[in-house]
């Protein structure tokens, strides 16, 4: 749809207050993510297997990107992709500082300097995560992902790719 659409991604918490989950259980929550597989096959999901512990709260990840926003805003659609493909894909523990320092590096960006932003900004960057999140709350979203078309049209879930493309053109085509 090329520049007739943009994205703003907003923060929504999936584990508001950091807790260890059980591995086997998140192990088994990671099997809803087939389903989304399913769907599109560009998407890549990968039940979580590796040694890295489950992350612990999505905090750290949403203050991450909003530092990236901050740090080098040039790499935030990157730096974005990355934290997906090493949550969702390569089950890496997102809620560590190292692990978002070197998903920070592996975009190019210098791992030094962003965890000194990272640092820097950590108090006013949670408020701001923990706003969206409110906001999101307040606008009846309780779904991850949740779309919202033209600020008036929340998609809750995951959805097939052309109902997404459906939506989008209706709601284009009206205004």
């Amino acid at each position: 749809m090329g520049d007739r659409i943009s994205i703003e991604w907003r923060s929504f918490l999936l584990r508001v207050e950091p807790k260890a989950p059980s591995r086997e259980k998140f192990v088994e929550y990671t099997r809803s993510w087939l389903r989304p597989a399913a769907m599109e096959p560009r998407a890549r999901f990968t039940v979580w297997s590796s040694d890295a512990d489950p992350p612990s709260s999505s905090l750290p990840a949403q203050v991450a990107a909003k530092t990236m926003e901050l740090h080098d805003p040039d790499s935030v659609f990157r730096y974005h992709r990355a934290l997906l493909t090493a949550y969702f894909t390569d089950n890496r523990d997102i809620s560590d500082l190292d692990v978002l320092a070197d998903i920070a590096g592996e975009c190019g960006v210098e791992r030094a300097g962003f965890v000194a932003a990272f640092e820097e900004h950590n108090q006013a960057l949670t408020r701001a995560v923990i706003e969206d999140h409110n906001s999101a709350i307040e606008n009846g979203v309780t779904a991850v992902p949740t779309v919202v078309i033209n600020n008036m049209m929340p998609v809750p879930g995951a959805q097939e790719v052309d109902a997404y493309q459906t939506w989008i053109e209706r709601i284009l085509a009206a205004t």
